[in-house]
């Protein structure tokens, strides 16, 4: 069993329990279940942005404890200055994060994307009521019909849809109801990192789909070379997190970025 397997098998026991303590009627009585969401999209094409989705998490299976001091209010604040979207992940067994951290980012007024293994409608209208805009759905550990199941539920209480992808037989999961499609450098199998799947992909996405592209991203030469390449948008997250301070290390890079973008 790979690394992906553990996490969903370990995932669809955690959702189970969730699912016996609050229905989904309770959900969608929260608060922030019928507010109005932000535009990833928007985000991602507003000239005044970086396209970066700056992501806030505290651990992963490959790297072990990446940062777990940061505060996610001090390091969403940082990034909800010039990031076109922030990604918040609430996986606590693999990843460190849990649905806390999500609700405490959303006091930025930021699209915000759930980061998390999708094995459940419970957890698309869990997302919704938690904050989130957008959520991910991994073509991995999804069939074609539970893309399109999962999808089309988010689109129909407002959210947006980012479907991840690693390799191109994986595209034909894409669907109407998907917003973005984005490619993810890091196998997630093995979790080895190659930048060129993102090159090898990018012109075999639909164009009406936002190109994004996720992991390995280190510097700014390479979202320019992405940005060049035709992605809009670039999922970075451990190459803040690892520092001492994220919410420096993100604006350092987005001065930088800036001086080659103009």
């Amino acid at each position: 069993m790979n690394i992906l397997d553990k996490i969903i098998a370990n995932k669809r026991v955690e959702v189970a329990g969730r699912k016996k303590l609050i229905s989904l009627d309770e959900l969608t009585s929260f608060p922030l279940y019928n507010r109005p969401t932000y535009s990833l999209k928007e985000f991602l094409l507003d000239p005044a942005r970086t396209g970066i989705i700056a992501e806030y998490k505290r651990k992963s299976p490959s790297k072990g404890v990446i940062n777990d001091t940061a505060t996610v209010e001090v390091v969403t604040g940082a990034y909800a200055k010039s990031a076109s979207g922030i990604s918040v992940l609430t996986d606590e067994d693999f990843f460190g994060g849990n649905i806390a951290d999500l609700e405490l980012a959303r006091q930025n007024a930021i699209p915000i994307l759930r980061k998390d293994f999708m094995v459940d409608a419970f957890q698309i209208i869990e997302a919704k009521a938690i904050g989130a805009d957008v959520i991910l759905l991994i073509a991995a550990c999804l069939t074609k019909k539970e893309v399109k199941t999962f999808a089309e539920l988010a689109k129909s209480i407002g959210l947006e849809v980012l479907l991840e992808v690693h390799n191109e037989e994986e595209l034909g999961h894409i669907c109407d109801a998907v917003d973005f499609v984005g490619v993810n450098n890091r196998n997630l199998k093995t979790f080895e990192v190659n930048i060129n799947t993102s090159l090898e992909l990018i012109h075999k996405i639909p164009r009406d789909k936002l190109a994004i592209a996720e992991s390995g991203i280190s510097s700014t030469d390479s979202i320019v070379t992405l940005r060049n390449a035709g992605f809009r948008g670039f999922l970075i997250g451990e190459n803040f997190m690892k520092e001492a301070d994220p919410a420096i290390a993100f604006a350092k890079f987005v001065n930088e970025l800036n001086t080659k973008l103009v």
